[in-house]
């Protein structure tokens, strides 16, 4: 099966991806390593996916429509698991728009 996984690279994301790997899954990895926190953390999470031929990364932000369409089109996965997101309650304070557009407009 051909799994796409966004915010491959976070804690939760990067743990999915290895797990899929090790269940035999092709795995896309969508993530825009964003600085919320150390993006050497998420480069890091992703280390043992990585040394996988079963799993591509996209360097890739989920409001890039024209480019998550383009790589939809190219990968043909046939399941998604949707973890991308902005994190943290006092940022979404400060930018709220920021919040709203990435974890509400990033999901449809």
């Amino acid at each position: 099966m051909k799994i796409l996984v966004t915010g491959c690279a976070g804690f939760i994301g990067s743990n999915i991806c290895d797990r899929l790997i090790n269940l035999k899954h092709k795995v896309i990895g969508i993530d825009n390593f964003n600085e919320y926190y150390n993006p050497k953390i998420k480069k890091a999470n992703l280390k043992i996916a990585q040394t996988s031929k079963s799993f591509k990364l996209y360097k890739e932000d989920i409001l890039n429509f024209s480019s998550i369409h383009k790589i939809f089109k190219k990968e043909k996965p046939e399941f998604v698991i949707h973890l991308a997101a902005r994190a943290g309650v006092r940022p979404s304070i400060k930018n709220p728009k920021l919040y709203a557009e990435v974890n509400v407009l990033g999901t449809v």
